[in-house]
């Protein structure tokens, strides 16, 4: 797998999350030509007060946000990682996804749970291979290769 998930909280399982994260990642990876099977991404799957505390500590923002995103080293989109040897995959890094904070979002922007929850993971998982949207430019090459693998995943645009 792809994905090793750490559930924190019971409503994670009964969105049915693990298998929702490791289609998402799965098809983050496959866009970029890269083999799923030779990486491995840790989720944590928490609570607001949990997210909190992660902002507050590695950003300096005591507040719950949506997802955050821990790359395993500094990487560049231009120059993706190659997979790890069968048994030893490449480690790309951490995410931490909070349930009230995405509950909230997808209420207010009126959709469906998991596509919003699709949605971030594809985004962290982009994040976790170098792409990044502090710049206009580079916001429009994220956003743009987002909405194309969440097409294939039968989710409608986020933006």
């Amino acid at each position: 797998m792809l994905t090793d998930t750490l559930l924190e909280d019971d409503r994670w399982q009964e969105a049915g999350f693990e298998a929702l994260a490791e289609t998402a990642a799965r098809a983050a990876l496959t866009a970029l030509d890269l083999d799923p099977d030779g990486f491995e991404i840790a989720i944590l799957a928490c609570d607001d007060a949990r997210i909190a505390k992660l902002n507050g500590d590695f950003r300096d923002k005591p507040a719950p946000t949506n997802v955050l995103s821990w790359p395993s080293e500094e990487r560049d989109p231009e120059d993706l990682p190659e997979p790890g040897m069968p048994g030893m995959p490449e480690e790309l890094g951490d995410i931490a996804i909070a349930w009230e904070t995405c509950l909230r979002e997808a209420q207010e922007q009126d959709k469906p749970l998991s596509a919003h929850l699709t949605h971030l993971i594809v985004h962290a998982t982009l994040h976790l291979l170098g792409y990044d949207h502090i710049r206009d430019e580079d916001a429009t090459v994220m956003e743009t290769l987002e909405v194309e693998i969440l097409g294939k995943l039968g989710v409608a645009n986020p933006y």
